[in-house]
């Protein structure tokens, strides 16, 4: 699984007009999942999300995580995160899951997210054709890869 981090001031998902979703101050998180992608990347990656320490402490450093700064998540998925690029200038999705692979593990990721978050967090529709809008705060914004866990 990869994951996009961006740390926000507010940010929404809106689907044919109607919005779905909504945060103030917290991250926005970009999921994209691959076909040997299990449970284990799940609990890594929404543990590593949740402990991130991005937010500012009282002297201005980043040592606080997002529950440490009262702030909530919204987790979008993304299959375009897994794109080849690697031959011609058309993306490639072949890496990124298909969905009977994908839904699965993005609810459990949401779900774990919320469960150590102790909130329940935001998300997209899985699939669907999605805005997004965000406000960046720094901006931050941190990749990972549960595959490159070394």
């Amino acid at each position: 699984m990869k994951i996009v981090i961006q740390r926000v001031k507010e940010a929404s998902v809106t689907i044919d007009g109607a919005e779905v979703s909504r945060i103030g101050g917290g991250l926005l998180v970009l999921v994209g999942v691959t076909h040997d992608d299990g449970a284990d990347d799940v609990e890594w990656l929404a543990a590593k999300t949740v402990a991130l320490r991005i937010f500012d402490d009282e002297q201005g450093v980043m040592n606080r995580n997002v529950a440490d700064a009262g702030g909530e998540v919204l987790v979008v998925s993304q299959f375009t995160l897994h794109a080849s690029t690697r031959k011609g200038n058309r993306p490639s999705y072949i890496h990124a899951a298909r969905p009977e692979v994908a839904v699965p593990l993005y609810e459990a990721y949401c779900r774990r997210v919320g469960e150590l978050l102790g909130q329940p967090v935001g998300h997209g529709v899985f699939g669907a054709d999605m805005a997004v809008a965000l406000v960046n705060d720094g901006p931050v914004t941190i990749i990972i890869d549960s595959k490159n866990r070394i």
